[in-house]
């Protein structure tokens, strides 16, 4: 990444952003944020980086919910950051099923690349926060640097990814490491 190139933060959304749930998250209603996550979009938009969502939305190719609803729910995201200082500059969103065969659905980099051609940019060593070993596997496809957080890819797998606890410790980490404590 030049130094004329914005700096990115590449971060899913269920589970890093908000909780998950087995169920899919709906509505707005159950759009809820994990505690010290919107904090950490704040901190990270104060030091500089440009956020990018990438999630993978399967709920809309099963019918659970529709797209309007995925925006409304986006909508709700975005306000929430925005109150407490942060902003999300883009959110991408992969909305079919895991058979599909989409270059968009993580493992996949579909998401990664259109972020990079939209921003205009390399995503190397550019940071991807998820919670899944897809995340991981779409962050290293384009040589960007995964970061795992929470506890659902058990320490014994994939040992020499980056781990923090939270999105928060995850974003304190990226300050520090630029500097910008």
């Amino acid at each position: 990444m030049t130094d004329s190139a914005p700096r990115l933060v590449l971060i899913d959304r269920d589970g890093v952003i908000n909780r998950d749930s087995d169920e899919y998250i709906k509505s707005v209603a159950e759009w809820q944020p994990l505690a010290g996550s919107l904090e950490a979009l704040r901190d990270l938009t104060a030091a500089g980086f440009r956020i990018v969502v990438i999630t993978n939305q399967s709920g809309i190719g099963r019918g659970l919910f529709s797209r309007a609803t995925l925006e409304a729910i986006h909508a709700a995201m975005r306000a929430a950051v925005k109150a407490v200082g942060g902003r999300i500059d883009e959110i991408y969103y992969c909305p079919h099923l895991p058979a599909a065969g989409c270059r968009c659905r993580k493992p996949e980099p579909g998401l990664l690349l259109d972020a990079a051609t939209d921003f205009g940019i390399s995503l190397e060593g550019v940071a991807f926060i998820g919670d899944k070993e897809s995340d991981v596997d779409a962050a290293l496809a384009v040589g960007a640097r995964p970061i795992l957080v929470g506890d659902r890819v058990p320490d014994g797998r994939l040992p020499q990814i980056e781990r923090y606890p939270d999105l928060a410790a995850a974003a304190r980490g990226l300050i520090r490491e630029a500097g910008q404590t």
